[in-house]
């Protein structure tokens, strides 16, 4: 069982898990927090998670929770760490299951005054054009002859079928495909599981949202996005569907075996993991290139279906409609990044499990045209309450790793969730608020219910408040399709 370690306070946002708490913790843990949302986990396994995070082999510096921390399996989710390229590790759990689970964020040219009158029309035809709910199929199928070009090309591979502009990859993170991908090492049955999936929304927390933007706190950053107040945007968030697990759990039980026939013991199984130059972690690393453009892939799609539902319920040109990409950023993914050490500058492997990449101005990571602002980072809130826009900070590349968190973080767990809200009260109580709302069954409601999660205001407050993001826009929701 994870034992639940001590905390102690350094600052307003920030918390420590001091080495010693947790046998063999190589380095100590640090959590972004604050004392109202830390009531919320204080006790909370996710603790633990973070505490175990810090015995793995090649750690640098810190152990890293975000403000959003949940239970998750291995890592927390919200959970960062950082590992040396030589004696460091790769670890499936530190990723997560839902390979490159991201957020994108599209604008349009339409006001709210324009979209009310045929919200309902829109939230239907967008509930028609993207098929949602477990296991859901019917997208864009592919077939077993391209899906290698899937897993290579990402969303460059949906543009070329015709299903995208050229000018949708310069604003995704990674331009919408992450090198290195091996398809030769996705399976059979991961490769079966995508098949039928792209362009498809899933279940769980992922969801499409048609919101408003309610409030700007960096007008020129802003601008440059095209998020004005009073207009529409639409806001997707899914990932690489089954091919994505298929390849995490392959590759977590590949790894268990390995390890314990070399007799290797981890404080936690769920933690299994590989060195990174190892055989299989490389392979590891190649197939979860190939899901995270996959999923990239996925989301390029649904975006084409996103456009077309807006282009015939406003019986007007998509491109007339705007719905450009304002931004898309990864979740659940690992990339080699330079960054500083206990032991000076250096590239590392940087797991991110429930977080997002927050890199500052001048990085030539970031688009050309944010460069001079920082990189968008993405926080979706509950169906019920707001989203943020938020840019990374400088701080948070000594802090963080030039990471954040990616919303506003589970209170209850899906089963509790269900076990304390209706349907019908849900949906009334969004109703009234003008929020409408179509799902693939009653659980996918219940499950994502406004009360199942934190506070985002008070999670994008201790963002900020830490130094890894400053607020850039808040947007408020009017309809949601949920998986």
């Amino acid at each position: 069982m994870t034992k639940i370690p001590q905390i102690v306070g350094l600052d307003e946002f920030t918390y420590e898990i001091p080495r010693g708490e947790v046998p063999g913790m190589n380095v100590p843990g640090r959590l972004f927090s604050d004392a109202a949302l830390l009531s919320g986990v204080e006790g909370d396994p996710s603790l633990g998670q973070l505490a175990n995070v810090a015995t793995l082999p090649g750690i640098q510096r810190y152990a890293l929770a975000m403000p959003d921390i949940h239970f998750g399996y291995g890592f927390p989710v919200g959970g960062v760490a950082a590992f040396d390229l030589n004696e460091g590790v790769v670890s499936p759990g530190g990723i997560g299951y839902d390979i490159n689970c991201g957020v994108r964020l599209l604008r349009t040219s339409l006001t709210v005054e324009e979209v009310r009158p045929r919200l309902a029309a829109l939230v239907d035809r967008l509930y028609r054009e993207v098929p949602s709910g477990v296991g859901s199929h019917g997208g864009h199928p592919v077939t077993a002859r391209t899906i290698d070009d899937v897993l290579v090309g990402g969303a460059a591979w949906a543009v070329d079928a015709g299903l995208g502009r050229k000018e949708d990859l310069a604003t995704q993170e990674e331009e919408g495909a992450l090198a290195g991908a091996r398809p030769s090492e996705v399976s059979e049955n991961a490769r079966r599981r995508g098949l039928k999936q792209l362009g498809t929304l899933g279940s769980g927390n992922h969801f499409l949202e048609v919101q408003a933007v309610d409030e700007v706190f960096d007008p020129a950053f802003a601008s440059a996005l095209g998020l004005v107040p009073g207009r529409v945007t639409v806001m997707l968030h899914t990932g690489s569907r089954g091919l994505g697990h298929q390849v995490a759990t392959d590759f977590i039980q590949r790894m268990d075996r390995h390890l314990a026939e070399a007799g290797t013991p981890l404080i936690d199984r769920q933690l299994s993991c590989a060195p990174i130059g190892s055989d299989d972690g490389q392979r590891y690393m190649g197939a979860m290139a190939a899901a995270a453009n996959f999923a990239w892939a996925n989301r390029q799609t649904i975006t084409f279906g996103i456009r077309r539902a807006f282009a015939s319920v406003f019986e007007r040109p998509e491109e007339e409609l705007d719905l450009s990409v304002v931004y898309d950023i990864a979740h659940n993914i690992a990339k080699v990044e330079e960054h500083a050490t206990d032991s000076g500058r250096k590239k590392v492997l940087v797991h991110r499990k429930g977080a997002t990449r927050a890199f500052p101005a001048g990085r030539d990571e970031v688009p050309a045209a944010y460069r001079p602002f920082g990189q968008p980072v993405l926080i979706p809130g509950d169906m019920g309450t707001a989203s943020y826009v938020l840019a990374g900070l400088p701080t948070s590349m000594d802090r963080a790793f030039g990471s954040s968190c990616h919303g506003a973080g589970r209170r209850l767990s899906r089963h509790a969730a269900v076990r304390a809200f209706r349907y019908e009260e849900v949906t009334r109580a969004l109703q009234s608020r003008g929020i409408l709302v179509r799902s693939a069954s009653r659980e996918g409601v219940t499950e994502e219910a406004p009360g199942a999660y934190k506070n985002v205001e008070e999670v994008v407050r201790v963002a900020e408040g830490a130094g890894l993001t400053r607020r850039v826009a808040r947007l408020v929701p009017l309809g949601v399709v949920k998986g």
